[in-house]
């Protein structure tokens, strides 16, 4: 892995494209390091997407209710689908390891970010994944 570009925040969530291109039509792959107390927070996607765990244990919950201490552990070697149109968020521990997943899906993929009552939020008020 020492060999992964990787782009976005050192302290959040990073990415790495295996192959295609998310915002484009057909398939792509993608790595994703969730690094420890970083969560995204409630969002859906208009498209299924299957995700692996690599390594690392990733911790999922689904809803409009955003609190860390109520995610459930996926661990390395287990896999799951982001059902489209789904509200989920999920991130990795502050008292554990880097999550990394690979992720599969077809694009263009739309992802929506809700608030607690499940209203979408416009861009601008995306909020920032974080603890």
């Amino acid at each position: 892995m020492k060999d992964i570009v990787w782009s976005g925040s050192p302290q959040g969530e990073q990415k790495a494209v295996l192959f295609g291109d998310a915002t484009k039509p057909g398939m792509y792959g993608v790595l994703i390091r969730w690094n420890p107390g970083y969560y995204s927070h409630p969002h859906f996607h208009d498209q299924d997407r299957y995700i692996c765990v690599i390594s690392g244990t990733w911790w999922v919950n689904s809803g409009t209710h955003y609190d860390p201490k109520l995610t459930h552990p996926v661990p390395a070697g287990d896999c799951a689908q982001d059902v489209a149109n789904t509200v989920h968020w999920d991130g990795a521990r502050e008292d554990g390891p880097p999550a990394i997943l690979e992720l599969v899906g077809m694009g263009p993929v739309k992802t929506t970010y809700v608030d607690e009552q499940g209203k979408a939020l416009p861009p601008r008020q995306r909020p920032t994944a974080a603890q």
